[in-house]
């Protein structure tokens, strides 16, 4: 006999024989011609194909010498380890923004956007329709106050002074156009 039983690999491997031959049937050992087990590529092949936890699961959460809890070294790092805490990270993370949208520290962004590009017309709407509801009010006061203050009748045309104002109010709002709302 080349290699090891299935009872001995059971040993070996701090495992029991049903996990030995479950593993056998599920192609995670790698057998001698005459049926036997090779002890050395077999754990390699069962180290990269079980799960570490399901592993250490096994031993009762000892390491291979059944000194104490296993601990991982640096060289050990396999890609289930890296995915399962990038798994854990999301869900956490997936948690947060849950219970965050649920307190109401989080808005919708396509309603917070649609929300200010309607504040914003209603803004520039109440700015393009100021200078025609004011004008003849400010021709009217500004005409008093020059009489007030030169003694002559003057009279302040309430179509030049509209015109005034709608250029003056279309140059600010263009100047307003170019700032961006950045929800991020």
């Amino acid at each position: 006999m080349e290699g090891l039983s299935e009872r001995a690999y059971a040993e070996h491997a701090g495992i029991s024989r049903g996990a030995v031959q479950k593993a056998r049937k599920t192609g995670r050992l790698v057998l001698f011609a005459d049926g036997s087990i090779n002890a050395v590529a077999s754990d390699a092949r069962r180290g990269s194909a079980t799960d570490p936890d399901q592993q250490m699961r096994a031993r009762g959460g000892l390491g291979a010498a059944n000194d104490g809890p296993a601990v991982s070294s640096p060289g050990d790092s396999t890609s289930y380890i890296k995915a399962r805490t990038a798994l854990t990270v999301y869900q956490a993370q997936e948690r947060q923004l849950a219970i965050q949208k649920k307190k109401g520290v989080l808005v919708d962004r396509a309603r917070a956007e649609t929300l200010v590009f309607r504040l914003a017309r209603q803004e520039r709407d109440l700015w393009v329709t100021w200078p025609t509801r004011v004008a003849a009010l400010m021709a009217a006061q500004l005409s008093a106050e020059m009489e007030t203050a030169s003694g002559k009748a003057t009279m302040i045309e309430t179509a030049i002074l509209q015109r005034v104002l709608e250029t003056h109010v279309r140059e600010q709002l263009d100047a307003l156009a170019d700032l961006r709302v950045a929800l991020e």
